[in-house]
């Protein structure tokens, strides 16, 4: 079986305060953008079904294009299938292959997107009847951003991202365009650098955060801050001009993603601006 994960973009995002537990209370809007990894998953037919008291299982991995650096057991798509395990020790073994396009470590959850794939790759193609609030608990379980990929809708998130109301926003009339410069932003560093979560203009303005997407995208420019904007611009230069060079070619808003470093653009349907970026920048039309 074969699916698509596709990534997202941050409408605006505001970090709130620190939570007790270390991470930190946020709210942003989610829109899923079709810009996809491809992932298939099939049973290995010369493995044997687990008894009841074998939950290890196996599942051969294998990847291609862009490569994904560390260990393949740190992969949310390895770690998916033994968190479906542990309730359902009867499934098979399995062979993963990931192909992935969606840049790493650049704001646009393409690992999250992956494991929550998986997780409902799973449920159909061994008919778990897991239903989607089973499904999102699995993925929180994953990482912040995963319960988003479960429904895949535009959302207004809280939490860490993992509380999710949807929201009636069709941006399909407009064009985008995604920019990568190859930087790797640590989110853990970018969090340490908001130094007053919950204070200031940014976060006045995510207070109005669902009303603010109701207006039209030509308005957005000043209304939807991503806090994350200003630390990652001051350390990372390159990144605020991307931004800069989408204004100047006529980009109606333009956009950090998460914590960066992936930056987009939007702009009237059909129009596809003509930039040039240096070499090893990854840039993507929508």
């Amino acid at each position: 079986m074969i699916a698509f994960p596709n990534c997202k973009i941050n409408l605006g995002l505001s970090i709130i305060n620190k939570r007790n537990d270390g991470y930190h209370n946020l709210e942003t809007i989610f829109y899923p953008l079709a810009f996809t990894d491809a992932l298939e998953i099939i049973r290995d037919v010369q493995s044997t079904p687990l008894s009841t008291d074998d939950i290890t299982g196996s599942v051969t991995f294998s990847a291609s294009g862009t490569p994904v650096p560390g260990d393949n057991k740190d992969n949310l798509c390895m770690k998916a299938y033994p968190l479906l395990q542990e309730d359902y020790p009867g499934l098979p073994s399995l062979k993963m292959h990931l192909h992935k396009a969606i840049p790493m470590g650049a704001g646009l959850g393409g690992g999250s997107a992956d494991g929550a794939f998986v997780l409902t790759l799973l449920n159909t193609l061994f008919n778990l009847g897991l239903s989607s609030l089973e499904l999102i608990n699995y993925a929180s379980k994953l990482g912040s951003d995963c319960p988003f990929f479960i429904i895949n809708t535009p959302c207004f998130a809280t939490g860490r991202g993992e509380i999710l109301e949807p929201v009636s926003l069709d941006l399909s009339r407009y064009s985008f365009m995604l920019v990568n410069c190859g930087i790797t932003v640590n989110t853990g560093w970018a969090f340490s650098q908001i130094d007053t979560p919950g204070e200031g203009s940014a976060s006045k303005a995510m207070a109005r955060l669902k009303d603010i997407i109701l207006q039209p995208v030509s308005t957005w420019k000043d209304l939807l801050i991503n806090d994350f904007e200003l630390p990652v611009f001051k350390k990372y230069p390159e990144i605020k001009l991307i931004k800069d060079q989408l204004y100047d070619h006529g980009a109606l808003y333009a956009s950090m993603s998460g914590s960066g470093s992936s930056v987009f653009g939007i702009f009237e349907k059909n129009i596809r601006p003509n930039m040039r970026f240096p070499a090893g920048y990854h840039v993507f039309s929508l």
